[in-house]
């Protein structure tokens, strides 16, 4: 799948934004939680809608369903000048109770219809695996060799700046 730039950017975002709702400061799953209290914030957030749109777009997580993945990854390819109007999406994406009512409110702003669309391609990007999608694909034995040799070079050279520091030198590798 092809993202192009706008939406390459806004998904690392919309990413970080989720993972810092995630957890609270123990560590503890937080995120039904702060959810439940950005959906309602969205009324005051809506002036954010233009400028950070991943930062509001999260109170839509878990509110979307996507019946046509094809027409999500040609949006996904689409920068923000050549997005559909979100009655365009209609077919493809389904809201469920909660998020309509989110949405009404939303489509007041005059933003509210690019923002829709943005928040869809971003709930669907965020859905998919987690991989890169613009990664090709490789051989994982390769990179996984790969990994362990940058694992072994990282830890001597650990291992060798210790002993310059006068602790004695323990090599993993080594067994001892």
């Amino acid at each position: 799948m092809r993202l192009s730039r706008f939406f390459e950017e806004l998904r690392s975002a919309y990413e970080a934004e989720l993972d810092d709702l995630m957890t609270d400061s123990g560590g503890h799953d937080v995120l039904a939680e702060r959810l439940k209290a950005k959906r309602a914030q969205v009324p005051l957030l809506l002036p954010m809608i233009g400028c950070n749109p991943e930062m509001v777009a999260v109170a839509f997580h878990g509110g979307m369903r996507f019946h046509s993945p094809d027409v999500m990854r040609d949006l996904a390819a689409q920068e923000p000048e050549d997005l559909p109007a979100w009655s365009d999406l209609l077919s493809a994406v389904e809201l469920v109770p909660w998020a309509e009512k989110l949405a009404a409110t939303v489509l007041q702003n005059p933003d509210g219809d690019q923002f829709l669309v943005v928040t869809a391609c971003l709930e669907y990007l965020q859905g998919k695996t987690g991989a890169n999608p613009e990664r090709p694909p490789t051989d994982d034995a390769d990179e996984d060799e790969d990994e362990e040799g940058d694992d072994r070079d990282l830890d001597e050279a650990g291992a060798d700046w210790l002993s310059e520091q006068g602790f004695d030198r323990r090599d993993r590798f080594s067994g001892d």
